[in-house]
């Protein structure tokens, strides 16, 4: 206890000196690196808030735990009436400070790339997709978040085949990252005459969105072609070369992108899809070098992994990496997906807790 009293009195020392740096800069001077130092002092500001109400809990407790002692019966009753209330406070608030302190993955703050695709399956997959898609959609909305479609491919009877979208908005990746992998689906297709569940799949990736300076991308590694968009949209897209496909040659990877009507933005999108896949490549490579420590992580980072399946029969829900089942598909479908994030940090943070 007395660790944590150190390291959280040093943090107040780190949060104080920095709203004195932040009082005395000029946000334009460097905008990036005072956004940068803005956001550290509110996450300090998070655990100095916490600490200060830890610090005040206790000296209650204290002085109740002295009371209890008072040779007056009806004071020292109350004080251990009080004593009951205060200690379980002091145990949930040092709690919710250790958790607070554990490591924060990096990218947590960042944007994402989103990637849905249909598996197996076939057309049921593929209106599953487009489901997931929606719920997706729906969930952004509740965050306040922005999602900007990239490149869509429909099924012939409306579903998605594959679809890529950005995310943007406050620590997006924090909460989307727990979507990556294989989301299995049982229910009764359109299709189905007989009336027999089928079971299909829809892999989902979510892929932190990459700075340049992370990826260096040389120009000679890219074979960049430009052709006609398909599809809707318009006159104007319909008769303008603006669909870009990017080969990127040492890996093989191809991206295309055809949402603008303008070949530079769809060339910048299509670029950015591409460093957000190479940096994933990058640290999954890193992280296969620390495949013990990977394996304690939610699932194992691998996409072929169930993670989740939604059974339209029993109205069910149930990540199976944490074992929990919700009973209201519908909701959960137009993105009421907050029970499931929540359960999911609260187990990753549980392991880490584990863990120090």
């Amino acid at each position: 206890m007395l660790e944590l009293e150190s390291k959280l009195d040093e943090i107040e020392k780190q949060w104080e000196s920095l709203g004195q740096t932040l009082s005395t800069t000029l946000p334009g001077t460097d905008g990036r690196a005072y956004r940068e130092q803005a956001r550290r002092h509110a996450e300090l500001g998070r655990i100095v808030e916490k600490w200060n109400t830890l610090k005040r809990t206790k000296a209650r407790l204290a002085d109740a735990e002295a009371l209890a002692r008072d040779p007056d019966p009806d004071i020292s009753a109350m004080a251990r009436e009080e004593i009951e209330t205060l200690r379980p406070a002091v145990e949930s608030l040092t709690r919710e400070l250790r958790i607070l302190l554990l490591p924060r993955d990096p990218r947590d703050e960042r944007n994402v790339i989103l990637e849905i695709r249909a598996g197996t399956g076939g057309e049921e997959a593929a209106l599953f997709a487009r489901d997931l898609f929606r719920m997706y959609t729906h969930f952004a909305e509740r965050r306040g978040w922005k999602m900007e479609v990239l490149s869509l491919s429909p099924s012939d009877m409306g579903g998605i085949k594959e679809v890529i979208a950005s995310v943007q908005g406050e620590r997006v990746y924090s909460v989307l990252k727990f979507e990556s992998g294989t989301h299995r689906v049982q229910r009764i297709p359109v299709t189905e005459a007989s009336g027999r569940i089928h079971t299909s799949a829809v892999t989902v990736a979510v892929l932190p969105e990459a700075d340049e300076v992370e990826v260096e991308i040389k120009p000679e590694d890219l074979r960049i072609t430009v052709q006609r968009s398909s599809g809707p949209g318009g006159q104007s897209v319909n008769t303008t070369d603006s669909s870009v496909r990017v080969i990127h040659i040492p890996t093989g990877m191809i991206v295309t992108c055809q949402d603008e009507k303008s070949q530079h933005k769809n060339k910048a999108k299509a670029l950015s899809v591409l460093r957000a896949r190479l940096l994933e490549m990058e640290q999954s490579r890193q992280q296969a070098e620390r495949s013990a420590a990977r394996k304690q992580q939610i699932g194992s980072g691998d996409r072929s992994e169930r993670i989740r399946t939604y059974n339209f029969p029993q109205n069910r829900v149930t990540d199976h990496r944490i074992g929990l089942s919700l009973h209201r598909l519908p909701s959960v479908l137009e993105g009421d997906l907050d029970e499931l994030v929540e359960a999911l940090q609260l187990d990753e943070q549980t392991r880490l807790l584990a863990a120090e």
